[in-house]
């Protein structure tokens, strides 16, 4: 007996028992196990942050990783799926400090760095085993990857393994320190690198401000005494300008400007770029003309007093200076260098020799040599207890005081980095850092690149191309305290340095205990912690020098590219099994990663080993709500990944993320298309297959263990199916292995509710309800049992849940215990009848044409029609069409097919553009290729329907037209409706006279009986007597139809009288009243 289906199916409820049954057979464990001599398939986990939340988007990565793992296992792979958590860095500081009531950085040096790793890591293994975290989230979705033996970033062995692959960057000579501008966090006073920037844009308004400084000499006579216009959108940096720049080829003009000023009105003469006059209020004379080259030299009047400035030791400073950076885009063509706060400026400084002002702290305040601002925040910033405001408004307030405003407003609207962990603004500063020479394998990168397979191909040719293109040196160094230690060691004359690779090399290092006393560290009786405090006790006394490990800890992006190797323990351990497993054969994450963690993976395999870190890649898009817009909590349009699972089941989710749209292209969530497409469409289409299989099945005692009716001696229908089973098998594993996932389960889902649920089922009811049980009953049995467990194959690694459900049911004692134990379905290319399959897929098409026009004309597909005229376009067309003639003719209730030749001309057709796709192939000239299609002839127009393409010649031009570029339009006949699809026409005649009316009547009333026999509960097998009463007109009806409506209701007597009782029922607004009595035998 097959175990049938509730009624009302609870997805969630489904779930819970499937999981209770994976965890008590352990089943994914039953898989690793049945494959672990097989093949090898990599694929690496992008480690989450371990005290973040799992949203609504990592339900769809981890869908895109689970579907692919489970397939190749079900295709007979071993699949190494070893979790993995992010637990260095930022997120994890920002999260201790909330919770101790640390605000800044010296708090966290004043209660000690030992006392506050402890914490991180005592919230780092907290977080793991958090309920409701993302130990249950993977469980409840029902990802499938080794928990308990997962990679832990902050273990000995990840980071010495982090150890190794530094020392092989700083061995060949890829690591240095360097004083450079970099972008600062300033709220956490650490660097960020260039990956890490781009994580964290913002749209912002900042001020737009243009300066007026007084030039006090210049080799253009004319402008000495005139003010020259200085425009800046960070007027915090204006307090280290040492220097203004131009572009030498730039036309600059001085001009007599008249305008009010403090309310009157005025004029000054000013200099700026000619291009960009725009700008001055009022009107403008210029008075004039010359190059940027002309004005070089020329000196102008310190903007702030603060901050003294050595003429002799800098002799060009507060001069103006070319640069070729500077463009008259926007601004007076005229650049403020700040060098400590600009990488432009900085490299001007160095070219110049221009002194270095940093009047501002790494946290961003001003020092004390900005009396009226100091302590001050440079922009405003957020801290987990209070907000400081910025002092830009107040900067420019001082400014205008002392006239050197000539306009400002706050209105400049761009885009700016922000820090991607604490959402503050970032600003670019002047400091000691650590980096690696990228740029110097930048070629390498490029080249390795090139033999990935990502989906889709333009975000590894574009968007990650062009960023190695452009490739920056690597910010590695961060000024924090839970990371991974730098593991260099610098003499104290700063003259020598090593790398530390291995805590073998770290225990040849001596533990100092206190000030000048020291043990061997292997001796120290203290537990080697591979963080800080402890490797900043470790000193090394070679030649003569005692070598200090410098203070900084590396970029957390440096931990998770390491992952291809670091979660082996790689080269300590493991060294066969990394050799299996490199380059990965599959990652796959969100778009942001892609400067993110696809990043620093490929940057770190590229250098150290010359290859790849992985081979395919799959990126997801964002996800917006369903208007458009980003998610965000400020927002209030977040979704609740468990809220979602507890509603509708893991699987709806997985599936709706899946034929929704491609992956790779953003996501308008909207849980009504779960509720419709996935659950009300095709689900119910699958569970509904199968409730109709195990009813009539359970009524002929079928096992599935009886012998195999021979697929050569069933029914067409049969070998049909099967046909297109084994044909969607094929193109189904083509997409899979193409990573092709949307069109693999769209194209599996119309097969379930098209073919099988709406062709196959549909038209073989009376098989299994009719009373022999002979061979071709059996077959039918076989062939939608064979069908359905290959739907539920090949559904398992989208939807895991539904289908091992379905299979727990379908399954005989000779099948595994699951279906994720199940090898992947193999196309039987003997089973495939390409001609038989053309020939019903005619079938469907004629049917789909006539019954969009039964719609259009109001008549119900139980209204027997006359007749259906249909042009035909070739003999192997006609041959087709009379091949299914009789399905045809079944299917949508007409008495005859007529066949005209396409050349008759008595379906009239016409030819639109399609503007859109049209546009793009014809430029300029789409409304003059337009105007040509509509003038179409019918033989051109025919020629296009039956080849899919047509050459239109317009003028000296000639354009391939495709069926996408044109709309036809097939025009009515009278009493005829008509419509095409493609190369296929159908004409319907609407007549209807007596007699097709009365049958008309017959076969609703057969609807009637049958919805009053469910009402019932009357079994598919019970015979009945049936009473009814109703007009003489709707009786003659009935009457002529006797024999048809008892064999189709399995009414033993028809009695035709009047009654009291009986169930009204509708039929062409008369009323019928009726009543159904079992007979018991």
């Amino acid at each position: 007996m097959y175990n049938q289906l509730p009624d009302k199916i609870s997805y969630p409820d489904l779930e819970q028992d499937t999981l209770s049954f994976w965890e008590s057979e352990g089943i994914f464990e039953q898989s690793l196990e049945l494959r672990k001599n097989s093949p090898y398939f990599s694929f690496y986990e992008g480690p989450p942050t371990v005290n973040g939340k799992p949203g609504i988007h990592h339900l769809m990565a981890r869908t895109l990783k689970d579907l692919i793992c489970r397939y190749k296992t079900m295709s007979g792979y071993y699949v190494r799926r070893q979790a993995g958590w992010d637990t260095h860095g930022l997120p994890v500081e920002i999260a201790v400090e909330k919770q101790l009531g640390l605000i800044n950085k010296s708090d966290i040096e004043k209660m000690g760095v030992e006392k506050f790793n402890r914490a991180c890591k005592e919230l780092v293994y907290s977080n793991i085993k958090m309920e409701g975290g993302w130990r249950d989230f993977t469980r409840r979705m029902g990802y499938w990857v080794d928990m308990d033996a997962a990679y832990v970033t902050c273990t000995n062995d990840y980071i010495e393994s982090v150890w190794w692959a530094l020392k092989q960057f700083f061995d060949k000579g890829l690591i240095y320190k360097g004083f450079k501008v970099v972008p600062q966090s300033p709220t956490i006073e650490t660097p960020l690198s260039s990956h890490e920037l781009s994580l964290g844009y913002r749209e912002v308004r900042d001020p737009n401000c243009y300066l007026k400084l007084k030039l006090i000499s210049s080799p253009v006579a004319a402008v000495e005494g005139a003010s020259i216009i200085v425009w800046t959108t960070t007027p915090w940096t204006l307090f280290a300008n040492t220097a203004l720049a131009i572009g030498e080829n730039i036309e600059y003009v001085l001009v007599k400007n008249t305008h009010q000023i403090d309310g009157a009105s005025a004029s000054e003469n000013l200099v700026l770029a000619s291009s960009r006059l725009s700008i001055l209020d009022g009107e403008t004379e210029v008075l004039a003309t010359f190059t940027g080259k002309e004005l070089l030299g020329t000196r102008y009047e310190k903007i702030f007093s603060y901050c003294e400035i050595d003429p002799v030791k800098y002799p060009n400073a507060l001069s103006i200076l070319p640069g070729t950076f500077v463009s008259t885009d926007d601004g007076s063509g005229v650049v403020h260098l700040a060098p400590a706060f600009g990488v432009d400026d900085f490299e001007m400084s160095k070219k110049f020799g221009l002194p270095m002002l940093q009047p501002v702290t790494p946290n961003g305040h001003f020092t004390t040599d900005v009396e009226e601002f100091a302590g001050r925040a440079i922009k405003t910033f957020k801290y987990a207890d209070h907000t400081e405001e910025g002092s830009d408004k107040d900067i420019i307030i001082a400014l205008k005081k002392a006239g050197k405003i000539y306009k400002s407003s706050m209105d400049y609207l761009h885009s700016y980095p922000h820090c991607w962990r604490t959402d503050n603004p970032v600003m670019y500063y002047a400091r000691d850092s650590w980096f690696i020479k990228s740029p110097e394998y930048k070629e390498k990168m490029i080249e390795l690149n090139s033999t990935i397979r990502w989906q889709p191909p333009e975000i590894g040719a574009g968007r990650f191309g062009n960023w190695l293109e452009e490739v920056k040196e690597w910010s590695l160094s961060r000024d924090r305290f839970w990371g991974t230690p730098l593991p260099i060691w610098v003499s104290e004359d700063g003259k020598d340095m090593f790398a530390v690779g291995s805590i073998a090399e770290l225990n040849e290092g001596l533990y100092e205990v206190r000030e000048g006393v020291t043990v061997p560290v292997p001796e120290s009786g203290v537990e080697v912690d591979l963080h800080r405090p402890f490797v900043d006790h470790v000193i090394f006394e070679r030649n003569g020098k005692t070598f200090r490990r410098v203070h900084e800890v590396v970029d957390v992006w440096f931990d998770s590219g390491a992952v291809p190797f670091a979660q082996m323990h790689y080269p300590f351990e493991n060294q066969e099994l990394f050799e299996k497993s490199f380059p990965g054969d599959y990652v796959a994450e969100g778009i942001d990663q892609t400067r993110g963690w696809f990043y620093t993976m490929h940057n770190i395999a590229s250098a150290i080993f010359g290859k790849p870190a992985y081979k395919t890649i799959i990126v997801n898009e964002l996800i917006l709500d369903k208007s458009g817009q980003k998610m965000s909590k400020s927002k209030g349009n977040t979704v609740d990944p468990f809220e979602m699972m507890s509603k509708y089941g893991a699987d709806a989710v997985r599936w709706y993320f899946l034929v929704n749209n491609p992956p790779w292209k953003p996501t308008l969530f909207n849980t009504k298309d779960i509720e419709d497409t996935v659950i009300a469409d095709f689900f119910r289409s699958l569970t509904n297959t199968y409730k109709f299989y195990a009813l009539y099945a359970n009524i002929d005692d079928i096992s599935g263990m009886e012998a195999e009716v021979p697929v050569s001696e069933r029914p067409e229908l049969d070998r049909w199916i099967l046909s297109c089973l084994n044909t969607v098998i094929k193109q189904y594993t083509e997409y899979m292995e193409a990573y092709e996932l949307t069109r693999a389960a769209r194209l599996l889902q119309d097969f379930a509710r098209n073919e099988v649920s709406n062709w196959y089922v549909r038209r073989n009811r009376r098989r299994f309800w009719k009373g022999e049980k002979d061979s071709e009953k059996l077959a039918a049995y076989q062939t939608l049992r064979t069908v359905l467990m290959n739907i539920v194959v090949l559904m398992a690694p989208a939807a895991p849940f539904l289908s091992e459900d379905l299979f727990r049911r379908l399954r005989t004692e000779l099948d595994p215990a699951s279906v994720h134990l199940m090898n992947f379905p193999v196309s039987d290319d003997s089973l495939i009848d390409a001609a038989l399959e053309r020939r019903m897929e005619i079938a469907q098409k004629v049917v789909f044409l006539a019954r969009s026009l039964r719609e259009k004309s109001k008549i119900r597909t139980r209204q027997p029609l006359r007749r259906i005229l249909i042009p035909v376009t070739s003999p192997q067309q006609r041959r087709d069409l009379q091949a299914v003639e009789d399905v045809i003719l079944e299917e949508i209730n007409i008495k005859a097919v007529e066949y005209v030749s396409e050349e008759t001309g008595i379906v009239k057709r016409s030819a639109k553009a399609n503007f859109k796709t049209l546009g793009k192939k014809c430029g300029k000239n789409t409304q003059t290729v337009a105007n040509a299609i509509k003038d179409m002839n019918p033989a051109a127009i025919r020629m296009l329907s039956q080849n899919g393409h047509y050459i239109l010649t317009v003028g000296d031009e000639q354009y391939d037209l495709t069926r996408e570029d044109v709309e036809i339009i097939s025009e009515d006949i009278e009493g005829w409706l008509v419509a095409s699809e493609g190369a296929l026409t159908v004409a319907l005649d609407t007549e209807i006279d007596d007699i097709l009316r009365a049958e008309g009547i017959a076969r609703e009333f057969v609807n009637r009986i049958q919805n009053l026999r469910k009402q019932s509960g009357l079994d598919v097998t019970d015979r009945i007597v049936l009473n009814y009463y109703c007009s003489p007109q709707i009786e003659t009806a009935i009457g002529s139809m006797k024999e048809y409506i008892q064999s189709e209701t399995l009414a033993e007597v028809i009695t035709y009288q009047a009654m009291e009782n009986g169930e009204s029922v509708d039929i062409d607004g008369e009323t019928i009243a009726m009543s159904i009595e079992k007979i018991v035998i």
